[in-house]
């Protein structure tokens, strides 16, 4: 009886666990998606918590305004290096309005290569280090990839025909694929608190433009599309990657341009974006981003996806008032989840204000309008 019983008190408390478990199960999935905001399609089947969390944020971020974003914004800016200085960090956007980008742009350029320093002279070390800090931050981490070209071993302009080579029975199909080994391996050192970063990920970018070598006219969209999804295969399912959100972001369309014509497909991106530059010409910098942005929102909308201006600027920034005046009047109701202004890397090629900067008092004013959100408005938003 005594025996019985005491199974009979075990099975209970076993019940009682399971219940318990099925409810926090429930009550979590519960808290994360509502009637607003309802299960998205990602291409993950199994992304990470932080993964779901950050896909809501942006979609939170973009009802409130925008999240801006600078690339390389702690790694070197005008007149300093991080890798310099290892124990501060720096920020020439911090040194203007007191205050970080919410998004924070990297590129993992020869990390194929086994390099220890990326295209731009970036440590991958020091890179590491502050995508963990910007993280620890509530900062939001992309990262795109200027790879090496797999055929001739020149850089990502090297317009050599290679796509052809590294799918399918390609000759450098294992080469790239070591490669990707060796991207994912890094991507794996991203941790914070003992888990993976999640990671807007934003490779093979501007395909529709004529520079890189994995972009028009250097292969078809059809072998595009088949690098594309072979790299997602390899990173979410031979390398067991479930942090990466992944980005599709052509560059500025011309009148012959489709922007849907190297789109690997829904089961394959997750956000989609675009990049454009104003090239001292603000009439038609203003055009390119009303007509393309309504073109994206109106194909993101359609498929239940999130949106964003992957890449943008003025270099050097010469034009008067051209964040308040240029700017964000044609992106205030865009409905993009953040922009991205491109490096500071020289007083000739920089894409955001420093101390002293013509544009310093216009960017101040930039900060201060209702939709742009910085690192402090970001952190502050309640979701």
């Amino acid at each position: 009886m005594y025996k019985r019983e005491k199974k009979l008190h075990l099975s209970n408390y076993l019940l009682k666990i399971v219940l318990v478990v099925v409810f926090v199960v429930f009550n979590s999935c519960k808290s994360l998606y509502n009637e607003e905001y309802k299960k998205p399609q990602l291409v993950d089947a199994k992304p990470s918590k932080r993964v779901k969390k950050l896909h809501k944020n942006l979609f939170y971020i973009a009802k409130e305004g925008f999240a801006i974003g600078h690339q390389d914004d702690t790694s070197y800016g005008i007149g300093w290096k991080q890798a310099d200085n290892p124990n501060s960090i720096k920020s020439d956007i911090y040194d203007v309005i007191n205050d970080f980008p919410a998004v924070y742009g990297f590129d993992i350029s020869r990390i194929e290569l086994g390099n220890s320093d990326n295209i731009d002279g970036v440590p991958f070390d020091t890179m590491r280090s502050l995508i963990i800090d910007a993280y620890s931050k509530g900062g939001i981490i992309t990262i795109s990839w200027h790879t090496d070209n797999p055929f001739s071993d020149g850089d990502s302009w090297d317009k050599t025909p290679a796509v052809q080579d590294i799918i399918g029975n390609g000759k450098y199909v294992e080469k790239y694929d070591l490669w990707l080994e060796k991207v994912a391996a890094y991507l794996k050192t991203l941790k914070y608190k003992g888990k993976l970063i999640p990671i807007i990920f934003r490779p093979f970018h501007e395909m529709n433009g004529e520079w890189f070598w994995w972009g028009n006219p250097n292969c078809t969209s059809i072998e595009y599309i088949q690098l594309w999804r072979n790299t997602v295969y390899s990173l979410r399912d031979d390398y067991d990657l479930h942090n990466l959100m992944y980005v599709y972001s052509p560059n500025k369309l011309r009148p012959e341009d489709n922007y849907m014509e190297y789109y690997p497909g829904d089961n394959f991106v997750d956000i989609f974006g675009i990049d454009i530059y104003d090239f001292k010409d603000a009439d038609e910098y203003m055009s390119s981003v009303v007509n393309d942005l309504k073109i994206v929102k109106e194909i993101a909308t359609e498929k239940n996806k999130l949106y964003a201006f992957t890449e943008t600027g003025l270099e050097a920034i010469p034009t008067d008032e051209w964040f308040t005046k240029v700017l964000y009047p044609n992106i205030e109701n865009s409905g993009i989840a953040w922009i991205l202004f491109w490096r500071n890397f020289t007083e000739v090629h920089h894409y955001v204000p420093y101390k002293e900067h013509m544009s310093e008092v216009d960017f101040k004013a930039f900060e201060k309008l209702p939709k742009t959100l910085f690192l402090k408005d970001v952190n502050n938003l309640k979701f």
